[in-house]
């Protein structure tokens, strides 16, 4: 073994976020021989001042390794990246594809079954029945809290530490949702009851938004694709990560994330936050929501659990695989969030998500030089740019031929036209009419057909917010000019088209 002060520089692959850096310093900078150390999660490099007549750079591997993650050479790690990160946008948009073709978080919606005169113990038994819904909607935040990420490793003398960031996050939610019904009950209490409750569409829909963004990235910085995107990893100062991370297994983040968990629009949380509101009491509407939050937990306690269990043992493969999971139900959560606030429209969303593919594809191939990296990477932004637009102009010109089915048969009576359709459980019907005359949409809801999702359609070009009720509903607008106007569930999960052409010749 040669002697004398070295400095190296080491790729290191597998490094999911900044509690991987501080736990890759400490083993380092604790060996005899090691210098200095500094590990940088954003670049995914290490580098290493050592003592060659001390310790070896095959023995600084080796203790990197051993905590596992991998020292790659250069040509190692530009092939393993772009081989990565085509395979994985590949997987992801697959299945974010097939979860909103076939509806598969519609299917779990459940229906309306709660009302102001039930008892508190059928509170608990719906939280249980509705925790299925729960895994559908929140699923993806409450993997993103329970996935490990290389933190401190679980010792032997504890156990529970893998357990901690789940537990925190689902007591987040039980504080959360007593929180709100004890508010609910309050304001019940002054206005005499209620029957209406929630929040405002828009500001559901920001709220989506936001949380499927930071879901999206905090996923694709798990699975490493892009390191350029770590610069938006959220997460606290390094000093107080260091100093949390000297102490416990995870930091109280999971419980800050449960208690802004009570804030997403859901059907049952709604239907309970009415029978809070109807109780006139701050006491009972805190008990009833601390109730049904107690009956959702079991499930979702179990889920993180399970993913806590087997990342001791298949760390990498359980943060692979969940990360997958937390990027889809982001891009779920970011179409929902669309629908509601009128910012993202979802048929504009996938197209997004592909060009957003194809620059980040561009950006992960090898080049000699970092300028042709950047040039590359600016052009492919560029006409992944000039594609959405002219994929816009395309579906806008098609706008009236995107479901020849929803030609109706419109009648003009009065100076108005009229038009009938039925209300399914997991759909929203398509009309066609024509621009610069009033409408009046009679839509049937047969018995059953209303549930926790559907029961409320908002159609925000129009300002229209409607509660269907069992039988005939009655929705008038005055469509102004040719476009398709898209509305939604409340929820933003079941939607449908308003297919605006112009005016027939008489």
């Amino acid at each position: 073994m040669g002697s004398g002060i070295r400095t190296t520089k080491l790729n290191i692959g597998g490094m999911t976020c900044a509690n991987c850096q501080h736990k890759i310093e400490r083993r380092l900078r604790g060996a005899g021989g090691v210098k200095q150390a500094a590990v940088n999660y954003r670049t995914g490099t290490a580098e290493v001042t050592y003592d060659a007549g001390v310790i070896s750079l095959k023995a600084i591997v080796a203790l990197i390794e051993k905590l596992d993650y991998r020292v790659l050479t250069e040509n190692e790690r530009q092939k393993s990246q772009i081989r990565r990160v085509t395979g994985t946008l590949v997987i992801i948009v697959s299945l974010y594809v097939l979860l909103q073709q076939f509806g598969i978080l519609n299917l779990l919606v459940p229906s309306r079954l709660s009302d102001s005169s039930m008892g508190y113990g059928m509170m608990f038994v719906i939280g249980l029945i509705t925790s299925l819904h729960c895994i559908a909607m929140c699923g993806g935040i409450n993997l993103s809290q329970s996935i490990p990420r290389g933190g401190v490793p679980a010792e032997k003398t504890n156990r529970i530490a893998p357990f901690v960031p789940t537990l925190l996050y689902n007591l987040g939610r039980v504080i959360s949702y007593t929180i709100i019904g004890f508010i609910l009950g309050f304001v019940g209490l002054l206005a005499g009851g209620g029957s209406e409750v929630g929040l405002p569409a828009l500001l559901q829909g920001i709220l989506k938004l936001l949380a499927g963004i930071i879901m999206v990235v905090m996923g694709i910085n798990m699975l490493g694709l892009f390191p350029g995107l770590r610069a938006l990893n959220f997460r606290m100062p390094k000093r107080l990560t260091r100093a949390v991370d000297a102490e416990t297994a995870g930091s109280k983040g999971p419980l800050f994330v449960g208690l802004l968990n009570g804030l997403m629009p859901c059907g049952p949380l709604q239907s309970m936050q009415i029978v809070a509101l109807a109780s006139g009491s701050p006491l009972a509407g805190a008990l009833a929501l601390f109730l049904f939050s107690l009956g959702t937990t079991p499930l979702m306690l179990g889920l993180g659990s399970l993913v806590s269990a087997l990342g001791t043992r298949f760390t990498r493969t359980v943060m692979s695989v969940g990360a997958v999971l937390v990027v889809v139900l982001g891009l779920a959560m970011l179409s929902q969030g669309g629908s509601l606030s009128g910012l993202l429209p979802p048929d504009r969303l996938l197209p997004i998500v592909l060009a957003l593919c194809a620059v980040g594809v561009v950006s992960s191939l090898p080049f000699r030089k970092p300028s042709h990296k950047i040039i590359s990477t600016v052009a492919a932004c560029c006409v992944a740019g000039l594609v959405l637009v002219s994929w816009n102009q395309i579906t806008a010109s098609r706008g009236a031929e995107t479901d020849p089915s929803a030609h109706n048969n419109i009648q003009i009576v009065d100076g108005r036209q009229t038009i009938s359709s039925t209300l399914a459980s997991g759909r929203y019907p398509d009309i066609t009419v024509q621009a610069g005359t009033p409408v009046t949409w009679t839509i049937d809801a047969p018995k059953g057909s209303i549930n926790g999702c559907n029961n409320k359609m908002i159609i925000r070009e129009y300002g229209i917010e409607h509660s269907f009720k069992t039988g005939e509903n009655v929705i008038e607008f005055t469509p102004e000019k040719a476009k398709t106007v898209q509305y939604s569930c409340w929820m933003g999960m079941i939607r449908g088209n308003i297919i605006v052409t112009e005016t027939e010749a008489s």
